[in-house]
């Protein structure tokens, strides 16, 4: 077993064992990926301010988010697929995530369905949903994770139409994805991957199919995730879903101020700063630096989290001190979950927790929720040098 010391490590781990279809599914953005690369090398021009002297002893970094007690701000966002990185991967994310003590989000898009989450866990989890055209289904699915005792349901506004990612078009990644004979040879060398999915009957989206009107099996849900997805969405079509779920609403994919007033003002209980992970609009503000001057326009009004680019307790830290509530990890942990499987997952938030803790300390704190602006250096121009 390799000495695991930071994310980076499962990384590489997760790009030897996870197929390459899949592997670049979780590793790519869309277009020219300026966006996917910025959301992690844009936290590098914050520095953090060291100071000494100061009494580090009993240190917390536990919090809450959206009213829930956590370990750490941190939560495992959604990510779409997750059960094809490692067999049943949303129940071994939500385990880890249940036993460390953070909130895991399911995707809509995932293998495992909520009943199957649900039915694998102890604790509530959150339901990620997209904005889609069919009120019937969109009822249903609420009904669905209200029935499997959800605790907040997490809404993408992003995602109207889908961003052109290279990588997948290349790979036929698709719903259901394409098989070649290039990315079937490419699985056949992975072989323990592909003992854990011969080894599970779930290897389809669970919250779709049967669910859906007129997807009764796989071959049938390209048609439907072709038209699916609601172009004409405004924030009034927001309004609707906010009535057909009554529970703790979370808002994802917001990027500019205007649109945090705009969920503000539908009744949201928090949002997200997220650009998708730079999978959809290429040349968009990475999230760090749109979260200042969200924050100027509603942090005092919602609760602000930040998702995109975090792939360190620093980088945490780093969000947090400059006004965020919470944080979420996808990639990071899709890394440890491909590498190690629920155990890659643990060891993730194991790696980012300690580093959260230490740096925090030694910037003077010993509380995360008492860190402020004081202990960043920001560039004067970090995130208003535009006309």
């Amino acid at each position: 077993m390799p000495v695991i010391t930071c994310v980076e490590d499962l990384k590489r781990i997760y790009k030897r064992r996870a197929p390459r279809m899949f592997y670049d599914y979780a590793e790519s953005g869309s277009w020219t990926e300026q966006t996917f690369r910025e959301n992690t090398t844009d936290f590098q021009d914050i520095h953090l301010r060291q100071r000494v002297a100061i009494d580090m002893a009993g240190r917390s970094t536990k919090s809450r988010m959206i009213g829930q007690d956590v370990a750490m701000p941190v939560a495992l966002a959604p990510v779409g697929l997750t059960g094809m990185q490692c067999a049943d991967g949303e129940i071994k994310a939500a385990r880890a995530a249940e036993k460390f003590g953070v909130p895991y989000t399911l995707s809509t898009m995932s293998i495992c369905s909520i009943e199957d989450v649900a039915e694998n866990t102890s604790k509530p989890f959150w339901l990620q949903v997209y904005t889609l055209k069919d009120d019937d289904f969109m009822k249903r699915l609420f009904d669905r994770a209200k029935a499997a005792k959800c605790s907040a349901a997490v809404i993408t506004v992003d995602l109207q139409m889908l961003g052109q990612r290279h990588k997948d078009l290349k790979n036929g990644l698709s719903a259901p994805p394409k098989l070649t004979v290039k990315s079937v040879a490419n699985m056949m060398t992975k072989v323990q991957w592909g003992l854990g999915m011969l080894g599970t009957k779930r290897r389809f989206f669970g919250n779709i199919v049967g669910h859906a009107k007129g997807v009764a099996d796989p071959s049938s849900l390209s048609t439907w995730t072709a038209e699916a997805f609601d172009e004409s969405l405004d924030w009034d079509r927001i309004r609707e879903f906010r009535k057909m779920w009554d529970g703790p609403l979370i808002i994802k994919g917001i990027i500019d101020p205007r649109d945090a007033l705009e969920a503000l003002n539908v009744g949201a209980d928090a949002i997200i700063v997220s650009n998708h992970g730079g999978r959809q609009l290429d040349g968009a503000l990475s999230s760090i630096r749109a979260l200042p001057a969200i924050m100027d326009a509603v942090g005092d009004k919602i609760e602000v989290h930040l998702d995109s680019g975090i792939r360190s307790g620093q980088d945490v830290l780093k969000a947090l001190a400059l006004g965020a509530k919470g944080t979420y990890i996808g990639r990071a942990y899709v890394y440890g979950l491909g590498a190690m499987g629920e155990a890659g997952v643990t060891k993730t938030l194991e790696i980012i927790h300690k580093e959260l803790e230490v740096s925090m300390a030694l910037c003077g704190h010993t509380d995360v929720t008492k860190v402020d602006r004081d202990i960043l250096m920001v560039p004067r121009d970090f995130s208003d040098r535009w006309q």
